[in-house]
Formats: C-alpha cells, structure tokens, sequence
C-alpha cells in the first residue's frame, strides 16, 4: 500500500472520529429545544457535554489540516468549490463555542435565553451542512481538467445531498438522545430514552434510503459490507435503546456512524473527489497527494501524536464518566 493510500485511510479514520464524537454532541444542542422542559434540564444537557465539546473539535481540525498537508489539490478544490456551506459550519462553531462560554456569565433570563437558542441553530446547522458536503463529495460535483470546481452554490443543493443532510441531522440527533439517556438522571433519561426510541426509527427510515442509493450509484461490494454493517448496527441501536441498555446502544450508533461513514469513503476510493463533468478529471489519491517525502515525515509524526492524543482525550471521558441530573444543577444567581 503507497503512503497516499495510508493517508486517504488516515483522513477517513478521523472523520471517523470526528462525526462519532462531534455527532453526539450536535445532537445535545439539538435536544436542548427538543427534550430540555426548563431551564435546570438544559443546563443538565449542557453539562453532559460541557467538559468534552472543546476537545471533539479537535477531530475536525485534525481532518482538515492533515488534508491540507497530504492532498493539498483536493483541500483546495473542496475549500474553493464548497466555500459558503463551509464558511457557515465555521461561523456556527465559533458563535457556538462562544455560546457555551458565555451563557453563564450573566443571570438574566433574556441573555441565557438567546445563548440558548445560539446553542440549538449552531449545532442543527452544521449537522445538516456536512450530510450536504460529503454527499456531494459521494456524488460528484463539476470539477474541470485545471482541477477547479466550476459549479455553484445552487449546483450543491440537490435531492442526493439534501437527503445526506437529512441524514446526517438525523443521526446526530438520535446519538445525542442516546447519549443524554446515557448521561442523565430522573425523569429527563427516561424521556431521552422514549425520544432516542422515536428519532431511530426516522433515522433508520432516511438511512436506509440514502446507503441504498449510494450504493446502488457507486458502491462494490466492500462499500456493501460497511453499508450491511451500518443498517444491522443502527437496528441493535434501536432495539438496546428499547431495552433500557444505553450503554450497549450508544456504542452501536456509534458504530454506525463508522460503518456509514467508512461506506462513503470506500465508494470513492481511489478518488478523493470525482469529477461529474468527465472521469479523467477525478482528483485521485495519487493526483492529488503531496510528495512521498511529506507523507513520509507526516506519518512519523501521526504515528508519535496520534497515541498521546487518543489517551488524553480517553482520560477525560473516563474521568467525567458519571451521570448528571437537575439535584446536581446549583441554584441560579
């Protein structure tokens, strides 16, 4: 296997990562319109989140720079050609993290009230958005001989991608239920559970016809497996969440999150972004990574980074393992 080939495997594994941890907590800021009846609740559902948001991000940035240093021609056609839906993901990130620090600082109920609602458009936005983006990465978008994208906004907007966001909104807010079920105390976990039960079955429904039509457009039979595993995973999810096992379903849709978006990027490999206007312009993993000489000094530092970061981030979640609840909420100023 060439080293580019490493790297295209390298990036999905931190989307991977990105979308399972990132995902859940979109789905929190959902839930905070959805599930939260008053104000202690979404602080509790804040707080679930509230040590962890930061460091989830981190999956994001770590994606975005390793594809710059590794496929510099396809950060720069993706960047330049899905530039607005990209420029407002960024801007929810921002105004989202600022909301989560700055929510508390005053007790006025009207100033709490509107962090609060930053918080839930902030994360449905982008959980939306990237179902867009990379269902149209999945698809193909108009990429000419010069390996410029050469398409519109409005080009980006179509069934194939509207239906990946609905998806990706889906998913993230069934995993974010599944985690506040997993995290939460009293009469909030039960009614996260009953909701989880509610936004699977959506979610199954919407998956189920986005990974058909991917599959049947450009999928083989790897693509098929990752997709056999993702619809199998997100049932057990369902059924374990039925159960009362959050646990046990908050690691299936966790791996189905994985297996969906593994799926995604085996139909495009060798591609990193297929060219709907004529195959020989597909950005490859061969035309459009760096030398051999970068991957190789990217891949010794990954190799040393890369556990240090994993323990780190896995000591934090261990640490703030405990469930939560409205007894634990201290009383407003």
């Amino acid at each position: 296997m060439e080293l580019h080939d490493v790297w295209f495997v390298l990036i999905a594994v931190l989307w991977i990562g990105y979308f399972f941890l990132e995902g859940f907590d979109f789905g929190i800021g959902i839930l905070t319109k959805l599930l939260a009846r008053d104000r202690p609740e979404k602080r509790v559902l804040i707080n679930t989140i509230g040590p962890v948001w930061d460091g989830n991000e981190v999956w994001l940035l770590t994606a975005g720079g390793a594809t710059f240093a590794a496929f510099p021609e396809w950060y720069a056609t993706l960047f330049s050609g899905f530039y607005l839906p990209l420029l407002v993901i960024l801007v929810c990130l921002i105004v989202r993290g600022v909301a989560f620090e700055y929510r508390a600082k005053r007790p006025e109920e009207k100033w709490q009230r509107n962090w609060e609602q930053a918080i839930f458009w902030t994360s449905l936005i982008p959980a939306f958005l990237w179902g867009v983006a990379f269902a149209n990465i999945v698809r193909g978008v108009k990429i000419d001989a010069h390996k410029e994208y050469v398409g519109t906004f409005w080009d980006l907007l179509n069934p194939f991608s509207i239906l990946g966001g609905l998806v990706t909104l889906a998913l993230f807010t069934f995993h974010g239920a599944v985690f506040a079920s997993l995290k939460t105390l009293g009469d909030i976990r039960e009614r996260a559970r009953v909701l989880a039960l509610k936004l699977g079955l959506v979610t199954a429904v919407l998956a189920l016809g986005f990974l058909v039509w991917t599959q049947a457009s450009r999928g083989d039979t790897k693509s098929l497996v990752a997709m056999a595993v993702a619809v199998l995973a997100l049932v057990g999810a369902i059924a374990a969440i039925k159960a009362g096992r959050e646990g046990w379903s908050f690691a299936l849709s966790g791996i189905t999150i994985a297996a969906a978006v593994a799926m995604l990027f085996l139909t495009l490999f060798p591609n990193v972004m297929p060219s709907s206007l004529n195959g020989a312009w597909n950005l490859t993993v061969s035309n459009a990574s760096s030398s051999p000489y970068t991957l190789k000094i990217m891949t010794w530092c990954a190799g040393l980074a890369t556990p240090l970061v994993l323990v780190y981030q896995g000591w934090t979640y261990w640490v703030f393992r405990k469930r939560i609840g409205t007894k634990n909420i201290a009383d407003a100023h």
